[in-house]
């Protein structure tokens, strides 16, 4: 590692098989925690560039633990994270208006890094046991519209950074990672990012992959629909910037988004708005999300229709039953 880290500071770069070959290793464990610490702050100093991303996604995809949920169709909305404003818990509430829908969902997720909740945190919370069982998974899928998968169950690499990144508490490349290595490997994405720059990227790697995507970014720095600026949102079929009154109905502001102090706090304002109760602000977050999603699915004529769409599950309780339906099988 340390002919490596030399090699790294004169701001040289990995080749895609090079960046490949060195995650297997961390996965390995064959670096301590400060070689791998270093290595993740060369990044922190200098711009990813798309064979590095990619080298390190092809080694987490070859490790990973294998989800087949047998020919359904899923979507996954998730953040990078790392946007530093610790919102409420917003792509895994759209996820249950999503499965609410109809729309089968597999959301990969973990612990927050840098957040107070993340995904995995607040699922836990709420009484969802992690697995990485497959026949389990599926029963989770075909009863409740929607499974979990804890990124550290599939990704050997991430289990053992995981420590490393709390210790860090910035974010890193393994927050641009996440999106791109789900298991399942869902047939729809829905991805938020934190930066122009990360959407570029994405927007590049996702156009490799062939599948329908929607990335979004709010240009006040949010890695999710916020409603308080505008979003730029990228498709396979082109770019645009769209209004919060476009997306949402009305603008918010950073306040009504707020996350809380605590994992107990934040699966307290999850459950308010799953069961209906949240906010008039926190309301439009969440269905603007989860509509975006619906849309990237192709099955709905416009976004105003996907809207409705979430409006509906919200409103007649359907998302709330699924996140019951998904507790009652652990």
């Amino acid at each position: 590692m340390k002919k490596l880290l030399l090699y790294l500071f004169e701001y040289k770069t990995l080749s895609r098989e090079k960046a490949r070959e060195v995650l297997i290793n961390i996965s390995n464990n064959q670096y301590n925690e400060t070689e791998i610490a270093s290595f993740i702050t060369v990044f922190l100093m200098r711009s990813i560039t798309i064979e590095e991303l990619q080298g390190f996604t092809d080694a987490l995809m070859e490790l990973a633990i294998k989800v087949d949920l047998k020919g359904h169709e899923t979507i996954d909305i998730v953040g990078t994270g790392g946007d530093g404003k610790n919102t409420f818990n917003i792509s895994t509430l759209s996820c249950f208006i999503v499965a609410g829908a109809g729309q089968k969902v597999a959301k990969h997720g973990n612990y927050g890094a840098t957040s107070i909740s993340g995904a995995s945190n607040v699922m836990e919370q709420l009484g969802y046991k992690h697995k990485n069982n497959n026949d389990q998974l599926l029963k989770e899928v075909e009863a409740a519209n929607i499974c979990f998968l804890h990124a550290p169950l599939f990704h050997p690499a991430l289990k053992v950074v995981g420590p490393i990144r709390k210790n860090l508490g910035v974010r890193n490349f393994f927050n641009m990672l996440g999106p791109m290595v789900n298991p399942a490997q869902p047939t729809y994405q829905l991805v938020g990012v934190y930066s122009l720059e990360m959407a570029r990227i994405y927007n590049y790697l996702l156009q490799q992959k062939g599948k329908a995507f929607t990335i979004i970014h709010s240009l006040d720095g949010y890695d999710e629909i916020s409603l308080t600026n505008d979003t730029k949102v990228i498709t396979n079929k082109g770019e645009q910037v769209l209004s919060p009154e476009q997306l949402g109905k009305r603008m918010v502001s950073p306040e009504d988004i707020y996350g809380g102090n605590s994992v107990d706090e934040a699966s307290k304002i999850f459950t308010r708005i799953i069961k209906g109760e949240g906010t008039w602000a926190q309301n439009a977050v969440v269905l603007a999300n989860a509509a975006m999603a619906l849309n990237c699915t192709g099955k709905y004529e416009s976004y105003e229709m996907a809207y409705h769409a979430a409006v509906e599950s919200l409103d007649s309780g359907k998302a709330y039953q699924s996140l019951q339906t998904l507790i009652s099988l652990q």
